[in-house]
């Protein structure tokens, strides 16, 4: 694998800096990789552009910040047009298909589109659309086992949600191995 820089970018509330956190537990903790994980947030917080930024690796990790994600999350327009431009060349652009519009992406990059929203409101909760997100991203990457992220999710969200982030995991995991197998 060597080392993947991963950032994940949507509006506060989206869950961002919480995606970050499971999927670099997830590298860390239960598939034995070195991670690091930075965040940034506008001063509003809820509501204002936000993003985590992960490096994960099988060697040790030198420097800690992402320089060009060859992997961007975006759960927003906003965070779209803003950090889009930063991705690296023939890099992977996983966006929530119903709130992100792609116009234009650096050259060769690879776009994967899940209707996250929609897919946590048929769950019952639209707040699980981060734990979507994650679940997609770890099908469509597989820089982390499902089974590892599996066990960050259930350690890391509220007590007594449990049940409904892993059906929202599995749900994104799904979704993004069906697109994988009709491509």
């Amino acid at each position: 694998m060597g080392s993947a820089e991963i950032k994940i970018s949507g509006l506060g509330g989206q869950g961002v800096i919480l995606a970050g956190i499971i999927i670099g537990k997830a590298a860390a903790l239960y598939d034995k990789k070195d991670a690091t994980m930075t965040q940034a947030f506008g001063p509003e917080a809820r509501g204002s552009a936000c993003s985590a930024q992960l490096i994960v690796s099988d060697n040790a990790i030198l420097y800690p910040y992402v320089t060009q994600a060859r992997t961007l999350i975006t759960m927003s327009q906003d965070a779209f047009n803003k950090f889009s431009p930063e991705m690296a060349e023939n890099g992977t652009l996983l966006i929530e298909e119903e709130l992100v519009k792609v116009d234009k992406v650096p050259d060769g990059v690879k776009v994967y589109a899940i209707p996250a929203t929609r897919i946590a409101e048929e769950l019952g909760r639209k707040m699980v659309l981060n734990i979507v997100m994650v679940g997609f991203f770890t099908a469509i990457t597989k820089l982390i086992t499902p089974e590892a992220m599996r066990q960050a999710v259930q350690v890391s969200v509220p007590k007594g949600t449990e049940k409904l982030n892993l059906t929202a995991f599995d749900r994104g995991f799904e979704y993004g191995q069906n697109l994988l197998s009709k491509n």
